[in-house]
């Protein structure tokens, strides 16, 4: 399973928001993407899925910007890349036949292991808020061990 760059620069910024926020005044986009090294552009599209999903606030206009629609520790990991990337899946393969007959050799078991995966991914990106993550970052937590 691959983490898109749309999910990648959507965590960023919102760690930026996190980390440099106050939870009031509105930081510019430009500044986020100064700050992130993110495209502008790019970054505008993904601020504004982020804000169709309730994750970020605007406010339009001089001193504008986003500001996060929720505490930090209320918003997941997995929110924010469903938001920009739709469903945590490991795989558009579709479900296993439930009564047990497939079309092809292996494809049930197979179809089952796939949606476990994805499962296991949500739930371990479940575990982590932008709360945690921007700990992390200050290093007031650990970080995640590789292959955790």
């Amino acid at each position: 399973m691959k983490v898109s760059t749309r999910g990648d620069y959507a965590s960023r910024a919102l760690l930026s928001l996190a980390l440099h926020g106050d939870g009031g005044t509105p930081t510019s986009v430009r500044e986020i993407a100064d700050r992130t090294g993110l495209p502008q552009p790019y970054l505008e599209q993904i601020l504004l899925a982020l804000k169709g999903a309730g994750i970020v606030r605007s406010k339009r206009g001089v001193g504008g910007g986003y500001v996060l629609a929720r505490e930090p520790a209320q918003i997941l990991l997995s929110q924010i890349i469903s938001a920009v990337d739709g469903p945590i899946v490991a795989g558009d393969f579709g479900q296993p036949h439930t009564n047990g007959s497939c079309d092809h050799e292996g494809q049930c078991v197979l179809l089952a292991i796939w949606g476990s995966a994805g499962s296991h991914m949500r739930r371990y990106l479940d575990s982590f808020t932008l709360a945690d993550i921007a700990g992390m970052a200050h290093g007031d937590r650990d970080w995640p061990e590789a292959g955790d």
